[in-house]
């Protein structure tokens, strides 16, 4: 039996980090969603109630300007940063290596100024079987210097660019399943860990599992509650399917 991590995102209140922890999740996931608005004290005290635990915390920075990165490192401590930034420019295509430098850069500064700190870092992975379109195993090589894990994650590329991403400049929270067979040569080629996200719910981790073979599995959209027109309610999980979900995982993990 291989021990799979798993993964939740969004917890942003320390009453469903409780719950979350609880229910036995590896990493807890939260999320600073505004520059402006970057100190949020409900945040920091769900990160304190996670460093409490044997679970970890993992905080998405959707910013990646230095001196704001290093305040806000300084201020939550998270165990993981993670960041998800779409990488590719969608009207230049401009080569991986353009794109990435800068990044790199940060991510090399948070190792040396908060080594402490894990760093993850979202290679976008077509959400169809476009994938050799996309250079993704070129964004690992280059960031897998600088990093301590990787997320896979779904980059909609089903339409001329990029898409719509729901959050401007950055992969995540599609709801849609990444190509999992390029998700899979990520995992073959990549020396750090590898964990799988992009669309993943109880319905779906297990052949996920099965089919990739990851290090860990992660779920946002599709483990949160719905209201009454059946759509995702952001920041609000559903426990029962999250319980579900980590059944699934470890029924799959049990067969490694």
């Amino acid at each position: 039996m291989k021990k799979v991590i798993s993964q939740i995102y969004e917890i942003q209140t320390p009453k469903e980090a409780e719950l979350i922890v609880n229910a036995g999740v590896d990493h807890v996931g939260s999320v600073i969603v505004s520059a402006r608005d970057w100190k949020q004290a409900r945040i920091k005290e769900t990160l304190d109630l996670v460093a409490q635990t044997d679970a970890k915390s993992s905080l998405i920075l959707l910013y990646n300007e230095p001196d704001l990165v290093f305040s806000s490192l300084e201020y939550y401590r998270p165990d993981i940063v993670h960041f998800c930034e779409i990488l590719i420019d969608s009207q230049t295509q401009d080569t991986p290596g353009a794109n990435c430098r800068a990044l790199v850069q940060l991510q090399a500064q948070i190792r040396k100024n908060f080594p402490e700190i894990k760093i993850m870092r979202t290679i976008p992975i077509p959400d169809n079987n476009l994938g050799d379109s996309i250079p993704y195993l070129e964004w690992a090589r280059i960031f897998e210097p600088v990093s301590d894990y990787f997320l896979t994650d779904t980059l909609i590329v089903s339409q001329p660019g990029n898409g719509d991403q729901p959050v401007e400049g950055f992969v995540g929270i599609t709801g849609k399943s990444c190509d999992w067979k390029s998700a899979a040569r990520l995992v073959e080629a990549s020396r750090i860990p590898v964990i799988l996200a992009g669309g993943l719910s109880p319905d779906n981790v297990y052949p996920g599992i099965k089919t990739v073979r990851p290090a860990g599995v992660d779920s946002c959209t599709l483990t949160n509650a719905c209201d009454a027109c059946d759509r995702p309610i952001r920041f609000k999980k559903d426990m029962a399917k999250v319980k579900q979900f980590l059944a699934e995982m470890r029924r799959a993990s049990a067969e490694f």
